[in-house]
């Protein structure tokens, strides 16, 4: 079927070229024509008449063929923009600026006057640009004219936000029919824009009552395109189009649309990130590739919500190879499977091991000698670990140990720890442990002859990682509910998987002297009972009314709100505004090698309660919960 087609296709494009050489050769005769009639106020001289036919025979064949070396007789003729402008801007200067220099050096009977040149310089630019714009008028005209014919069967839908994604969002919904969706309006908070046109589409100002109340034109559906807009503006416009039972959506983030990850015609329901207040955050990205370009990176934990996404980050800047370790295959697999599928197979390495397992950690850094080591494997769980202390100080403690030792033995450059807000005066044996493992790396630090440069990352809850509250809230909406929360008055910090995993890379490229202990900037926290609150409402329904939010009280080893520093630790400010360092953390008075021994030893015999006990010894500040 292929085949039958494929000799037409050349037919086509020869047609094409034939018609635009036909085209643009009429073009540049009339306008050579034309500035020889200016030139001699419409009375040519016939020895210059002469000369505009001998310089018609070489200045028109000229600009024909540097079109062509300019792409102008490939490129799609009904799309014309500035960069197809610039492009003929630059073709005919090349030739006209080559013909002065002909004109002042070696003068002829076949060279004109210099402000002939200069005229049709300006005529040929402009006919060439008056053509094009021509071609794209008349397909405008022919998408507007379907677009009428055809918008009955469409939803009709306003644009809130008439910024440049809008107008973009705009565009492409007028020309892809298939997307179901024809704008007819557009709202927007700035009131110089309200009355005028985008794309033929009506600005009627912001999106309030007032202005509802007097919209000339019915729609069906919103969709938010303000992706730089303050969550404050955001929560307020969700809150209205939900209380006029209006369905909306919203485009992707703006970094999703820079990075050209995503369209804006990539629609997606409004979630409960798009209303915590994050502020987009900016990277040093030559720095973290400066860190990762043609490094061996090793993460483990790659399977987990942190990890895979470092997996995603750190494969953008260019490893000479990507290791991946985690003890779960199941998730490790899609990962694997994930870059795989995006072209990564020889730089991607998926292993399953545990990072407690000191013999087979060994066979993996042999066998990949790991420069910059990323240590996301942990149990988090608070409650389960809470009832399984030995596991997490088998994974966290013992496992942080395992994976640190050998990065100094094989030299590795540094060793980045994934920590948690939950190790600061931990109640938690989860949050407990991890601050074991904070004050292992940076007693690792100090030893002698250490060439590897350790430090840690801490961060509070992630949003839509595994065990996370928005998931579970998610399901007991999707159940009816109710929704349950702990305590009215529990906060949270909370943060995107990108932004975290973002700046823990940024993390990777600041540690000085080594053994510091980054914080991440979290902004505000937030109540979870507001925040399952406002998840019912992105559900379309109404809190305490179509579902009810339930009270349990808090389970061992949870505060009511969590902190990212201790009392008395020195907070000092880094280069980038989002990122902290404590240059002191307490491993100056910590024992690491005794803390090892006692736990390895115990570890195995030792009841729950005698396990909280011990970690107590290591850390005064952990308060744990004992089961009388």
């Amino acid at each position: 079927m292929q085949t039958s087609f494929s000799p037409a296709i050349p037919f086509v494009r020869q047609i094409r070229f034939l018609f635009l050489v036909s085209v643009y050769l009429g073009i540049f005769f009339l306008s050579l024509w034309f500035a020889y009639q200016l030139r001699f106020d419409f009375e040519v001289p016939l020895e210059r008449q002469i000369n505009f036919w001998k310089t018609a025979a070489w200045l028109i064949p000229a600009k024909l063929i540097v079109l062509y070396f300019f792409n102008q007789y490939s490129s799609l003729l009904t799309y014309f923009s500035i960069p197809d402008l610039l492009r003929i801007v630059a073709a005919l200067l090349l030739v006209g600026t080559v013909s002065l220099l002909v004109v002042a050096f070696a003068p002829s009977e076949f060279t004109p006057p210099r402000s002939i040149l200069l005229a049709d310089f300006v005529f040929s630019v402009a006919g060439l640009s008056a053509f094009r714009l021509a071609l794209r008028s008349w397909k405008e005209s022919l998408d507007q004219q379907r677009s009428g014919s055809i918008s009955s069967g469409r939803h009709k839908v306003a644009i809130v936000g008439a910024g440049d994604v809008g107008a973009q969002l705009a565009r492409e919904l007028k020309i892809r029919h298939g997307m179901g969706r024809i704008p007819v309006a557009f709202f927007d908070d700035e009131p110089a824009k309200k009355g005028s046109h985008i794309h033929q589409i009506p600005v009627l100002g912001p999106l309030t009552g007032a202005t509802f109340s007097q919209i000339p034109i019915a729609f069906d559906e919103a969709i938010i395109a303000m992706p730089n807009a303050s969550t404050k503006r955001i929560g307020e416009i969700v809150s209205f189009l939900q209380k006029k039972k209006i369905p909306f959506s919203t485009v992707p983030s703006t970094f999703q649309i820079v990075t050209k990850k995503v369209s804006v015609s990539n629609l997606r329901p409004v979630e409960i990130q798009d209303l915590l207040g994050r502020e987009s955050v900016d990277l040093e990205t030559k720095d973290i590739e400066h860190t990762i370009k043609q490094k061996v990176v090793l993460v483990t934990g790659a399977g987990g919500s942190i990890g895979s996404e470092l997996c995603r980050q750190i494969i953008q800047y260019q490893p000479n190879k990507l290791v991946m370790v985690d003890h779960c295959e199941v998730q490790l697999f899609p990962i694997e499977q994930e870059l795989l599928e995006h072209g990564y197979r020889g730089i991607i390495f998926a292993r399953v091991a545990s990072v407690s397992d000191p013999c087979r950690m060994e066979q993996i850094f042999s066998r990949f000698a790991p420069q910059v080591i990323f240590h996301a494997a942990a149990h988090k769980h608070v409650p389960m670990m809470e009832r399984q202390p030995a596991e997490a100080l088998r994974n966290n403690f013992i496992g942080t140990k395992t994976v640190a030792d050998l990065a100094c033995k094989h030299e590795a450059e540094k060793f980045i720890l994934v920590s948690t807000d939950k190790a600061i005066n931990p109640t938690s044996v989860m949050g407990a442990t991890k601050r074991l493992a904070e004050l292992y790396i940076t007693a690792r630090q100090h030893q002698a002859n250490t060439k590897t440069r350790f430090m840690a990352v801490r961060f509070g809850n992630v949003l839509g990682s595994s065990g996370s509250v928005v998931p579970i809230f998610k399901r007991q909406i999707a159940e009816g509910g109710p929704v349950k929360v702990t305590h009215p008055e529990v906060n949270r910090f909370f943060m995107t998987i990108p932004e975290a995993v973002g700046l823990i890379l940024q993390c990777g490229t600041m540690s000085e002297g080594g053994g510091e202990v980054f914080i991440l900037d979290m902004g505000k926290s937030v109540k979870i009972a507001e925040l399952a609150r406002n998840m019912i409402k992105l559900s379309g329904l109404e809190p305490e009314v179509d579902i009810d939010i339930e009270y349990t009280g808090l389970r061992p080893g949870e505060k009511l709100f969590e902190e990212l520093s201790h009392v008395g630790e020195d907070k000092a400010k880094t280069t980038h505004p989002k990122i902290h360092c404590l240059r002191d953390n307490g491993a100056s008075t910590f024992n690491s090698e005794e803390a090892y021994e006692k736990v390895n030893k115990r570890i195995g015999k030792a009841t729950v309660p005698e396990l909280k006990k011990l970690i107590k010894t290591f850390i005064p500040e952990y308060t744990p919960y004992i089961e009388e």
